[in-house]
């Protein structure tokens, strides 16, 4: 995705009209959330870690700067009449809550019905990543995740499953842990064929049934 830039030259954040930053107003950030907290910032163990935060934050966050449709741009047709479902299961991601900033960490099932074209499956792994490593809610990624491969691949029916553990529920607040998210978006043939949604639950093993596992 092309940097934009201001009228003045400055790099603007990805998906806004604002003004992106410097890497040392951000590492400048971090020196002041350091103090806010109790800390010194220029003692020795502190001394790197506004850099080192602001490096994070660049692999954090790098779905900011990841076009999803230029993922999804090449499909193939050669498939010999293959029409049954494609699943990936199991695909790991980390993100981060958009109301506390802490980490979300599950897995996502994708899946789809295709109408004579197909996908790299390795795309469907890096759309999750284009998704999860902005900050996110995690019904909000469920969504962009099957209506991206809807939008783009045309496929008869999309199914998307995602199961997380949230930071923001298990180191704050309510300090619940052990509790698994589940959501799900389903398009087409996944939502309004009983039978196929049964098949694409089926074969991710229905995470709606119980707790999840994090490997």
């Amino acid at each position: 995705m092309a940097v934009s830039k201001s009228a003045l030259g400055a790099e603007i954040a990805p998906g806004t009209d604002l003004p992106r930053p410097t890497r040392k107003e951000a590492e400048d950030a971090v020196r002041t959330l350091l103090r806010w907290a109790g800390e010194n910032p220029d003692r020795e163990g502190l001394r790197d870690t506004p850099q080192r935060v602001t490096t994070a934050y660049t692999e954090w966050f790098s779905g900011y700067k990841t076009d999803p449709t230029k993922i999804l741009a090449r499909t193939f047709e050669e498939v010999e009449g293959y029409d049954e479902m494609v699943i990936l299961r199991n695909v790991r991601f980390e993100s981060h809550c958009e109301h506390h900033m802490a980490p979300i960490i599950g897995k996502a099932h994708v899946g789809y019905l295709p109408d004579k074209r197909v996908i790299g499956i390795s795309k469907l792994a890096r759309l999750v990543d284009a998704y999860a490593k902005r900050l996110q809610i995690q019904e909000r990624m469920t969504a962009q995740i099957a209506n991206a491969l809807n939008d783009e691949l045309r496929p008869q029916g999309v199914g998307v499953v995602i199961e997380a553990l949230h930071g923001c529920m298990t180191t704050r607040g309510v300090h619940k842990n052990g509790l698994t998210m589940v959501t799900s978006q389903l398009i087409g043939a996944f939502r309004d064929d009983a039978s196929t949604r049964r098949e694409f639950l089926a074969a991710i093993g229905n995470p709606t049934s119980g707790a999840g596992h994090f490997d």
